[in-house]
């Protein structure tokens, strides 16, 4: 199955399971100094574009943000990810960050250098990419949504 797993955010990470191969990055959504804050989900929007060959999106589904901007953004993320769905035929669901925490550490409150950390010594020979660096907190949770996701709906 065609997985695209994301970790939601400004700087959205993104993992895509295309049936022969993992594929990753990560697509920064900030609105540059002469764009309006409603670039970011055109920026989403097209960038979800590139991957409508998906089957399943997972997202990772955050109860509680630092602050209320944070908040906002994720809700329009979600927002725009769920019509995009809607609009292109392709099934979502969200998965507690908790869970993917737990699932790649065995501790559901995992610090971020842990999720890398983790990824890099279990996930690496998956992708086979060097070692993701300290800065890559958003790949590395979008490879372990995915890899959750590609156990959960084998």
């Amino acid at each position: 199955m065609r997985i695209l797993g994301l970790d939601l955010g400004t700087s959205t990470g993104w993992a895509f399971n295309t049936g022969e191969q993992i594929v990753f990055g990560r697509w920064n959504l900030q609105p540059s100094r002469h764009e309006d804050s409603g670039m970011r989900w055109l920026k989403f929007r097209n960038s979800l574009n590139g991957l409508r060959n998906a089957e399943l999106i997972v997202y990772e589904e955050v109860a509680r943000h630092k602050g209320a901007a944070a908040a906002h953004i994720y809700g329009g993320l979600v927002a725009t990810l769920q019509s995009w769905c809607k609009e292109n035929s392709i099934r979502y669901t969200s998965v507690p960050v908790g869970t993917v925490k737990k699932y790649a550490t065995g501790k559901g409150n995992a610090a971020k250098e842990t999720m890398i950390q983790a990824a890099n010594s279990k996930l690496g020979h998956i992708v086979g990419s060097p070692l993701l660096s300290l800065s890559d907190h958003d790949i590395a949770d979008a490879l372990w949504i995915l890899n959750w996701a590609m156990q959960e709906y084998k």
